[in-house]
């Protein structure tokens, strides 16, 4: 029996569910990892800024923030990013950059066995 899912949110019990099987179908300890962080209550979950991944982040990087990303700081790095969700400018930041911003499912469907992805939380 699988354990229940207590979030409000339906579209974030569903981003936890899928990245629960991607963990399981292709032994990705990366998107059991990223799970386990988003099942956490919401005052346990901090959001992640552009600046951080200014900082913190290798160019043509992929990253898995489990969580918000906000517009805090610059970005000049092009980085594959996949977030929960973006606020409106962090969002244009990173495609200013010449990066991507994907949806956590998106991300899982491009790195199935989650190879090269690096958590930020």
């Amino acid at each position: 029996m699988s354990a229940v899912i207590r979030k409000e949110n339906p579209e974030l019990a569903r981003v936890i569910i899928e990245l629960k099987k991607a963990a399981k179908a292709h032994q990705a300890p990366v998107w059991r990892a990223a799970a386990e962080r988003l099942s956490r209550p919401r005052h346990q979950v901090f959001p992640l800024n552009v600046g951080h991944l200014e900082r913190l982040a290798e160019p043509q990087e992929t990253i898995l923030v489990p969580g918000k990303l906000l517009a805090e700081g610059n970005l000049t790095k092009a980085l594959t990013i996949g977030a929960i969700s973006y606020s409106s400018e962090a969002r244009s930041k990173v495609r200013a950059a010449g990066g991507s911003a994907l949806s956590i499912s998106d991300l899982v469907k491009s790195h199935p066995d989650g190879k090269g992805v690096r958590l930020l939380a």
